[in-house]
């Protein structure tokens, strides 16, 4: 392990030196400065954490000219958008908690060109203070094995976004399985085999997930102040940076107290990179935007808004948080990320259990709908090519239940992917959303209450509820009836997919009355809907 620092002095702001940093391909340092140039605008694509930093980044386009515009992603989802080359054509920069994953990703490195640290943050846990103080973690040491010894006794409960879509997620599960391997090298493939147990043990206590840290903390909130149905969970995974500001927010019933564990975090230091594609212009935007963000006023001002650390000597960090961490080295080979994140997926976490509301009424007789609710459910299993290399198929150990409707909701078929042998049970869905047929009416409400009373709740599962419909509700109960069922009852988590005709205004009431999330699959494909709410999950 090492430890967290700024990494040299300042260097000269020679010319010959800027022109060797607009060459460099991994991070470097800028010379800090407030260079004017020529209006602009510089087109990033960022982490859905770095909305803090509007702020600061007007500030900065009145010093220097360079305006930023941000278009948020998750940080693993933007990883392949630079490797298969959809941000080139986009995009001028891309800004994330690291881009360790981003050069070892395959296909991606090719497309960094400068990149630039601009400031720090570790990803930590954050626990209700009562529960900190209970547990005696409060003010002293904490290990990971603390901690996975606390989750076998169920001492507490946690939420932290999918690995597979986020970074803090992801940066999370590689301290946790790294530290309690040792922590003194990169994390290898064996690593994973043996820690195996006590990682899947701390995870027995993960009640809340979601594929971005924005969303994950407004559900956690929700929870906390009883905005939500869903039971309230006792910490937070998150950036330093985050917790901080939600502590400061006072929209906590009770403090967070922040957890550094002793034996290793992985630590955000945000880059930001240029694209290699990017033009002449943006690449002189990129290089005036890093000068100003790194000169000594504009560091405090990042301290002062977000709560990061500084990027470079000689600025004192926020007012409150540690010194020195153990920082955990990050994997050399895509193999040992792939293999970590496969772990997670289909041993460590949690499994699922989902119930998919398939509307088969008329309606998706028309315009290929039918066909493309087949494929986007059939990709999930494997088939078809549209999600390559997207982590969001059915896993190992998951339970799939299907309840199609039309005029009145249909028998429910379940099915289960057995760990080792997935191949039978995929099968048996994919054969089943074959069979699907449209015709008759639309029972969207009536197919909802016969999917909570199918979904049996479990405290070892995350349980879920998908409704894909077209059109609005003809059969059965209306919104109203259904809102009485929930309100008769322990709501489970809906995740409304809008397309064709669907009501928007009821799908948002349905999630936001349930804790779920929709989402728009007019503008995209259903496949990618499908997959977009596999990081709830």
């Amino acid at each position: 392990m090492r430890t967290v620092r700024t990494r040299r002095t300042r260097l000269r702001a020679t010319a010959l030196l800027l022109a060797a940093l607009a060459l460099a391909a991994c991070t470097t340092e800028a010379a800090p400065g407030k260079e004017a140039g020529p209006p602009g605008t510089l087109r990033v694509l960022a982490g859905s954490e770095l909305a803090d930093m509007r702020p600061v980044l007007d500030r900065a386009a009145a010093a220097t000219g360079v305006k930023v515009e941000l278009t948020f992603v998750g940080s693993l989802d933007g990883a392949k958008q630079v490797a298969d080359g959809t941000a080139d054509r986009e995009y001028d920069a891309v800004w994330f908690s690291s881009t360790n994953y981003l050069r070892t990703f395959p296909g991606a490195g090719s497309h960094l060109g400068t990149s630039v640290q601009t400031m720090a943050s570790p990803v930590v846990l954050g626990l209700k203070k009562s529960t900190a103080d209970r547990l005696g973690w409060a003010g002293g040491q904490v290990a990971w094995t603390d901690i996975v010894a606390a989750a076998e006794r169920d001492q507490f409960t946690f939420a932290m976004t999918d690995p597979n879509a986020s970074n803090s997620g992801f940066a999370a599960l590689l301290a946790m399985t790294a530290a309690l391997d040792g922590g003194q090298r990169a994390l290898d493939v064996d690593a994973i085999t043996r820690v195996a147990p006590k990682v899947s043990a701390l995870f027995g206590v993960h009640r809340l997930t979601a594929p971005s840290s924005g969303w994950l903390t407004d559900a956690y909130v929700d929870r906390a102040t009883g905005k939500n149905p869903g039971d309230p969970v006792d910490g937070l995974v998150n950036y330093e940076s985050s917790l901080v500001e939600l502590n400061d927010s006072g929209r906590l019933p009770e403090p967070l107290t922040l957890i550094y564990p002793a034996d290793g975090v992985v630590v955000g230091d945000y880059p930001l990179t240029v694209l290699s594609g990017a033009t002449t212009e943006a690449q002189d935007l990129h290089r005036r935007l890093v000068e100003h963000l790194r000169g000594p006023e504009a560091q405090k001002d990042i301290g002062a808004t977000t709560h990061r650390r500084p990027a470079v000597p000689g600025v004192d960090k926020p007012a409150g948080l540690p010194g020195a961490l153990n920082e955990i080295p990050f994997p050399d080979s895509w193999a040992s990320i792939e293999a970590l994140l496969d772990a997670y997926n289909n041993d460590l976490r949690r499994p699922s259990r989902t119930v998919y509301v398939l509307d088969v009424s008329g309606s998706m007789a028309d315009d290929g709908r039918l066909p493309a609710l087949k494929q986007a459910l059939g990709q999930l299993t494997g088939a078809g090519s549209e999600l390559a290399g997207k982590v969001c198929g059915f896993r190992e150990r998951e339970e799939v239940l299907l309840v199609p409707f039309s005029s009145a909701p249909l028998p429910t078929r379940a099915f289960t992917v057995d760990a080792g042998d997935p191949g039978p049970g995929l099968g048996s869905i994919r054969a089943a959303v074959d069979g699907l047929a449209a015709g008759g009416g639309t029972a969207i409400y009536d197919s909802l209450v016969k999917a909570q009373r199918d979904l049996a709740a479990a405290e070892d599962r995350f349980v879920s509820i998908v409704l894909m419909t077209d059109g609005e509700n003809t059969n059965g109960s209306g919104l109203q009836g259904y809102l009485d069922f929930l309100a008769s009852t322990k709501p489970v988590q809906v995740f409304p997919i809008l397309f064709g005709e669907a009501n928007e205004a009821e799908m948002r009431t349905v999630a936001q009355r349930t804790g779920g999330q929709y989402v728009d699959a007019r503008k995209d494909s259903l496949a990618s809907a499908f997959c977009e709410i596999r990081g709830y999950q």
